[in-house]
């Protein structure tokens, strides 16, 4: 489950929801100046992607382990985006292909698309981020809609 905070200067992960459809989450956004507990979880237990933030101290060990198989079925890609260098203009659509939100994402950052659309603008050379999606992918034919949209995305 999602940790809960609230101490003055710590930030909950800043989930956006549809306009359209209530309690329909479309994306979460988290800042890399809000990362300061030891695990944060991003992503709510039912969604595919799971990705938590640690704040990790030194000589701090993890125990050696394995993922079992387990069945799991999806009709949906979910795709991340952690920025290491640089910057990025980041829009994201509702799912009725709407503007529901614009930001900026720095070095560090992290957004989690869950659904709705989603398209970004590189702000200075030698961006470089991670992208994550689920899997498998089937190509752009595919397994992508276009938006049309007059932003230049």
């Amino acid at each position: 489950m999602a940790t809960q905070l609230s101490s003055g200067d710590l930030k909950m992960p800043e989930n956006i929801y549809s306009q359209r459809k209530n309690d329909l989450l479309l994306l979460t956004i988290n800042r890399f100046r809000d990362i300061n507990k030891d695990r944060t979880d991003l992503c709510p237990e039912n969604e595919f992607l799971q990705i938590s933030t640690k704040k990790i101290t030194k000589g701090t060990k993890f125990k050696p382990h394995r993922h079992n198989e387990l069945e799991r079925v999806t009709d949906i890609t979910q795709e991340a985006w952690v920025v290491l260098h640089g910057r990025i203009r980041a829009t994201f659509w509702d799912i009725d292909d709407t503007i529901v939100k614009e930001t900026e994402l720095a070095a560090g950052d992290c957004a989690v698309v869950y659904r709705g659309g989603h398209g970004f603008e590189v702000l200075e050379d030698d961006t470089i981020l991670y992208e994550i999606k689920t899997g498998p992918y089937f190509g752009v034919e595919e397994d992508k809609t276009m938006i049309e949209t007059n932003k230049g995305v």
